[in-house]
């Protein structure tokens, strides 16, 4: 028996365009001597479909695509992952087609309902296995969250399954490779049985789909792992319902998945939503480096278009590593220097502002006017503004509402400082694009003179650790304290984040790359009062 494996870049609602993909899989397939193909989960429609599953003209369109895709296959079993209307309920289903029929359907009997995951809010669980012949071999299907759990796989087997499917539309963050792998062998240890794990592939709003499915033998041993973060389509030969050795792609480097993360998950939110190309703010910083080293990785360097927008305390050397960057990349790029504008807006305030100091109200007002020369060219020419910060200014509110906060992408929205260092680090071992300069100077937003990041921040080692305990792993104050962090850089850094829950709630979308992001993984209320 030979299975291929779909590793496809689904679009949500892109539903005629999702069955041409199943069916060009469907016949790449066949040509390779498959008799059976496994695409993944929700496949027809895209995953996550969200509120459209609430809608009647779409779970129609759903049932019509189904219908006119399980005509079109008659020489090899495809199964496809879609919506299905019971009566009033809708299940995460998938069904095998087969010599031009809907032979069987599967309903999803695990229902994630965490993190990023809302599939309660949608779908009806499902309760009962299936187990279908192929080739005189049981095959058991389930679906994503499915494999996460022990009972739908043993009920598989009870049922008399000898290997085990699974359908997936698994988002990345951080290691996450290595713990699906440590769950799927979880699974063949409880039931010996060899497991198929297909996954989707692709970029769909903050998510990205890394792709990454592999095959397991009976003893849990990876026979097959396709490359992550592409589109594939691989055979994998049997015999009996044992995976006979294949091609297994190595593991990504920390550093090499999250930059592949990004620049898929860039270059598809420009592609799927129709955009010409970016537009960025270069400053001659590190987050606006690492921002356009992966817009020109994900689109070209025609497409994207860097904007120098210098002040009066812009530094010198900023302005020379900016465009040192951009020639080596060979973007576009236009001198637009803000002193003059900021002039005039500080004149037409100088009544309400008299007798006052300089403060943040200036500092922002250089960043609002970036921001507006940014949307202008913008509007003018097409292309999304991609923002440049990360996640540490946007955790404790170092970011300017309607200033460098003002964009369509927020690329690097859940990065770390940190983190930002070693991604500039990894791009250049592959060519060096970023001037060392750029690297290795103390970060500043340069918006008054000798700024530096950390006059009012503890270093960025320490901000980022405080960070990720309260922020990602949901640690209380006590508890951070209790890890040997100062009481006062705590006590200072969780009270920003929760006094800026008002941003983020107005920043743009950006790419999740950890457990949780400022995304909808995480929902905090804006107005609230946190004395604990």
């Amino acid at each position: 028996m030979i299975v291929a494996i779909a590793q496809m870049n689904c679009m949500v609602g892109d539903i005629a365009g999702n069955v041409e993909k199943i069916i060009a899989s469907a016949v790449q397939a066949k040509a390779q001597g498959a008799s059976l193909l496994v695409t993944p989960e929700l496949s027809l429609c895209g995953y996550p479909p969200e509120d459209l599953l609430l809608r009647a003209d779409f779970s129609q369109a759903c049932a019509a695509a189904l219908q006119k895709l399980s005509a079109a296959i008659t020489d090899i079993t495809v199964i496809v992952g879609h919506p299905k209307l019971v009566g009033d309920a809708c299940y995460n289903a998938a069904s095998i087609l087969q010599a031009g029929k809907i032979m069987a359907s599967y309903h999803k009997q695990v229902l994630p309902n965490h993190s990023v995951f809302d599939e309660k809010r949608y779908f009806q669980a499902g309760a009962e296995a299936l187990v279908f012949e192929h080739q005189g071999l049981n095959l058991g299907l389930l679906i994503c969250a499915d494999v996460w759990a022990s009972e739908p796989a043993l009920l598989a087997k009870a049922a008399g399954a000898q290997m085990l499917i699974a359908m997936n539309a698994s988002p990345f963050h951080m290691e996450k490779q290595s713990t699906r792998l440590a769950v799927m062998r979880e699974r063949v240890a409880e039931t010996q049985l060899p497991i198929i794990y297909a996954n989707m592939v692709g970029g769909q709003d903050e998510l990205v789909f890394d792709g990454g499915s592999f095959v397991l033998d009976a003893e849990g041993h990876i026979t097959h792992q396709l490359a992550a973060f592409e589109s594939a389509l691989v055979t994998v030969e049997f015999s009996g319902a044992q995976p006979l050795s294949g091609v297994i792609t190595p593991h990504l480097s920390l550093e090499a998945s999250v930059y592949r993360a990004l620049t898929l998950g860039l270059a598809d939110y420009v592609h799927k939503n129709g955009f010409p190309g970016v537009v960025l703010g270069l400053s001659g910083g590190v987050d606006s480096a690492l921002t356009l080293a992966i817009a020109v990785d994900a689109l070209g360097a025609e497409h994207v278009h860097a904007v120098l927008m210098a002040s009066e305390f812009t530094a010198s050397m900023s302005v020379d590593d900016a465009i040192e960057m951009a020639n080596r990349l060979g973007v576009k790029y236009s001198v637009m220097p803000i002193s003059s504008l900021f002039d005039s807006f500080r004149r037409a305030l100088a009544s309400a502002f008299s007798g006052l100091p300089f403060d943040t109200t200036e500092e922002n007002l250089q960043a609002r006017i970036r921001g507006m020369l940014l949307m202008a060219l913008s509007n003018k020419f097409g292309s999304i503004v991609v923002t440049t910060g990360n996640k540490s200014e946007m955790a404790v509110g170092y970011c300017t509402l309607y200033g460098d906060m003002a964009g369509g992408f927020a690329l690097l929205k859940d990065v770390p400082k940190t983190l930002v260092y070693q991604l500039c680090h990894y791009r250049n071992a592959l060519s060096a694009v970023i001037p060392t300069r750029i690297m290795t100077r103390p970060p500043s937003a340069e918006l008054r003179a000798d700024q530096k990041d950390q006059d009012n921040l503890p270093p960025y080692a320490i901000l980022d650790a405080i960070v990720e305990a309260y922020v990602e792993d949901d640690l209380g104050r006590a508890d951070i304290i209790a890890m040997g962090y100062q009481a006062v850089d705590v006590n200072r850094v969780i009270g920003l984040i929760d006094r800026n829950e008002y941003k983020r709630r107005q920043s743009p979308v950006g790419v999740r790359i950890t457990h949780k992001s400022f995304g909808k993984d995480r929902r905090y209320p804006i107005t609230v009062k946190l004395n604990f």
